[in-house]
Order: C-alpha cells, then sequence, then structure tokens
C-alpha cells in the first residue's frame, strides 16, 4: 500500500503562460528535484498518509509517495530541500528519518 499526494502548484512556477508544463526529456520536469527518504516506523497505510501530509506542508514539496513495506518516501520538490525540514516533517508525524536512501 502506498499513500501520494501532489501539492497544488502556483500558478506560473511549473507552466507556460498557455498552462501546460515546462517538460524536459522524456516527460521529465524542469526545475525539479527528487529525493528518497528512508523512514523508520511506517507499517500501514495511515502511517504513509501521516508522513506524506506533514512532508506535502514543506515549502516547495510538489508531491509525495511514501511506501511503508519498504520504508522509502520519495519526495519531490521545485529545489532541494534542507535535511533538517524534512527530519521535521517526519517527526512531527510521529516517525524516525533514518536519512537519505
Amino acid at each position: 500500500m502506498t499513500a501520494e499526494t501532489d501539492t497544488p502548484r502556483t500558478a506560473g512556477s511549473c507552466c507556460s503562460s498557455g498552462g501546460a508544463h515546462d517538460e524536459g526529456p522524456a516527460g521529465v520536469q524542469v526545475g525539479t528535484v527528487t529525493e528518497v527518504y528512508e523512514v523508520k516506523g511506517m507499517t500501514c497505510g495511515h502511517c504513509e498518509g501521516a508522513v506524506s501530509e506533514e512532508i506535502s506542508g514543506l515549502a516547495g514539496v510538489t508531491s509525495v509517495k511514501a511506501e511503508a513495506a519498504t520504508g522509502r518516501v520519495t519526495v519531490t520538490s521545485s529545489a532541494p530541500l534542507a535535511e533538517d525540514a524534512v527530519r521535521d516533517a517526519v517527526d512531527e508525524a510521529g516517525y524516525e528519518l533514518v536519512g537519505r536512501a
């Protein structure tokens, strides 16, 4: 089971004036950063949702996919995130950030 959230993008953040997404090769959005983190303690869909919700609240985060089975959380953002900010969000959800996977 996985939980994934998409954070609404602000107008003009990744879209051209016509509303189309600016994409690079193979559909990859230009100006995005994807990091995978290891989180200890997730065991179910509720855990995934709690972690995803807290991380989604960080500035610049555009999507979060948490997987309890692997303990991995994939975060896409418009700029690199400070690991301390991710750690604080995971702590707030009640879990432990081990680090980048």
